[in-house]
């Protein structure tokens, strides 16, 4: 949800928004790049796990979070948001962020880029801009391959190295989250993939064509992550067992993880099966597919 108003007579200008977590549906690396990146072909979709940031006018640039670990310099894809568009904008105006982080960091779920993105749409209105999405999009390519994607959200195809993005009829889904508490680099992970990993786009096609059925079963049978193979980590396959195990249609790694989901039936089956793989050292989360990222 999007708020803007003013806290009290005299007081500073804010902006509350929800900037929602993605996962990947498929995920395909397609080949090495002469920059050396990866070619990508990838369907993504958001979810309803967020988080809240808060944006409110102030003389200078700063960023809070209430979680550990979250960093709040330049390091923070939402501070750099800031910082780029005021560069690109010519605004000398600054913002106080403050982040109330949920979705976890470094776990597949794209949380940064959300946040970056939410960033961009805000201080779009908190400074007057009215820039099209298009424009921020110019902005948002320099700070990450994802941050495009969640300028709109929904589901969408995303292929180059992830910075074209596509708009595609998703589906309503409901869907399991686990993530095993550690986190993992995506550079590391794109290190360990060899040429066997790669594959040509077609599990790409076939996930848009099962979500066009709209049928959660067909979706759950496309599920596919080129880079399981190379995210290295042995929880990955344990919670992909549990998932099955308690009942999902269909499991997936999501980004270079560790997060894995499972599609239910319904959210009712999908709060069932979350109560049964729920353990201590695990977080898990029962989420339905959203239609936009910032809210």
């Amino acid at each position: 949800m999007l708020r803007y108003g003013v806290l009290s007579p005299g007081s500073a200008r804010r902006l509350v928004l929800s900037a929602a977590a993605k996962v990947n549906l498929v995920l395909e690396v397609l080949g090495r790049r002469a920059d050396g990146y990866h070619e990508i072909a990838t369907v993504m979709q958001t979810v309803d796990l967020s988080d809240r940031l808060i944006l409110q006018d102030a003389e200078t640039l700063e960023c809070r979070a209430d979680a550990p670990g979250v960093p709040t310099g330049d390091a923070n894809l939402a501070t750099r948001a800031a910082r780029a568009l005021a560069e690109a904008a010519g605004v000398s105006r600054g913002v106080r962020i403050t982040l109330r982080k949920r979705i976890p960091v470094a776990a597949g779920l794209g949380g940064g880029s959300a946040d970056a993105a939410a960033a961009l749409l805000g201080l779009n209105r908190l400074w007057g801009l009215r820039w099209p999405v298009a424009r921020l999009a110019e902005v948002a390519v320099t700070l990450g391959m994802d941050v495009p994607f969640f300028l709109r959200g929904g589901t969408a195809l995303a292929t180059g190295r992830g910075e074209k993005v596509e708009a595609v009829p998703g589906m309503g889904l409901a869907l399991v989250l686990v993530n095993p508490r550690v986190a993992s680099s995506t550079a590391e992970v794109y290190g360990r993939v060899t040429p066997e990993m790669y594959t040509d786009g077609t599990r790409a096609r076939g996930a848009l064509a099962a979500l066009r059925s709209r049928r959660p079963a067909r979706v759950a049978a496309s599920l596919y992550n080129g880079l399981e193979a190379a995210a290295g980590q042995p929880e990955i396959a344990r919670m992909k067992a549990a998932l099955l195990a308690a009942g999902a249609l269909g499991v997936a790694l999501s980004g270079s993880g560790p997060t894995v989901f499972g599609v239910a039936r319904s959210f009712d089956h999908a709060r069932q099966i979350r109560a049964r793989v729920a353990r201590r050292s695990w977080d898990c989360w029962a989420v339905r597919t959203t239609r936009r990222s910032v809210r």
